[in-house]
């Protein structure tokens, strides 16, 4: 080789990316020891910063304490005769008094009526009156049941189901099963419901509308036959549940009340015996094991009986 022409050749490309890497490691390592240090010294100037301070109180307390007793004497001596002054302190210390003993007593009762609930399991109240309020419920529901089995117990389940601003509807759309009980439009049942509920609009022919347009709604759902079963009970509403998956959502049908202007309660599933999810959902599986109960057949429009017989309907329901 010829000393005067040197040859200078480029490095690999894989040398070239591992001094990059070495690099950039040492540069990071870099600074994070960097952040260890002043973070490290961050605490330290922080902890010697509450030191002096509790020093510089301590130290001054005496003085504090001093001008305070002096300013009291000076204050008490000119209105220690002063018997309104007297009088409304006396009143103004009793009324504090009640303020912080009732208060108290309310945070007392409080905790041990969140503590019932707690041990009910009840997880979740809502008074249903308020646009945010049903709007969180439905939210809620919808999470409580996405690709769960579920079970639910109504009346007509027209606002429910039908409506397309149900708090259910989209529910039962996105569930794996379903299980539904309502109330069966032509039993003595639905007419005793007319009869005690004050609303004035709620009349049999509403109520057998409703019942029609739940039923249309369960049957346009993809595999209905798969997913959806439907019963129909003859006996006045008393419970309006809904078990979408391990929450009960429970309201109570008055007898002479509107069940959207009662509250609705939640309750979860748990292994403590003393939660009532357990108590509703044995009502549900009572209801729905009851041989005196038929079943809606959603294809052919017959009411299917536990042994077997199938009977076609009448009234309202056989123009389904």
């Amino acid at each position: 080789m010829n000393p005067d022409r040197l040859s200078f050749r480029t490095p690999p490309a894989g040398a070239v990316r591992a001094w990059v890497v070495a690099i950039a490691r040492l540069l990071v390592g870099a600074i994070e020891g960097a952040v260890r240090v002043v973070a490290g010294r961050l605490a330290l100037f922080y902890h010697i910063g509450v030191i002096i301070v509790s020093a510089a109180i301590a130290a001054t307390l005496p003085f504090t304490f001093a001008f305070l007793a002096r300013r009291l004497l000076a204050s008490w001596s000119a209105i220690e005769n002063e018997r309104v002054f007297l009088v409304a302190a006396e009143i103004g210390v009793a009324l504090v008094l009640v303020l912080v003993l009732r208060h108290a007593r309310t945070n007392w009762q409080n905790r041990r009526l969140s503590r019932m609930a707690r041990t009910a399991g009840m997880v979740y109240f809502s008074s249903g009156n308020g646009l945010l309020s049903r709007r969180v419920a439905q939210r809620l529901k919808e999470q409580h049941a996405v690709m769960r089995d579920i079970m639910i117990i109504g009346s007509t389940g027209f606002r429910s189901l039908a409506d397309p601003k149900g708090d259910l509807r989209a529910v039962i759309e996105n569930c794996r099963t379903a299980k539904i009980m309502l109330l069966n439009p032509e039993s003595r049942g639905a007419i005793e419901r007319i009869l005690t509920i004050s609303d004035h609009t709620i009349t049999r022919e509403s109520l057998q509308s409703q019942v029609e347009q739940t039923i249309a709604f369960l049957r346009a759902l993809p595999a209905v036959s798969q997913r959806v079963r439907l019963k129909l009970y003859p006996e006045p509403p008393l419970w309006k549940l809904a078990i979408l998956g391990d929450h009960a959502w429970v309201r109570h049908y008055h007898p002479a009340l509107d069940v959207r202007v009662l509250p609705e309660y939640v309750f979860v599933h748990s292994q403590d015996p003393r939660g009532l999810y357990t108590a509703f959902y044995q009502y549900f599986t009572t209801r729905w094991n009851d041989p005196a109960i038929p079943e809606y057949d959603l294809l052919t429009g017959e009411l299917v009986y536990p042994d077997g017989d199938r009977r076609e309907v009448g009234g309202v329901l056989s123009r389904l």
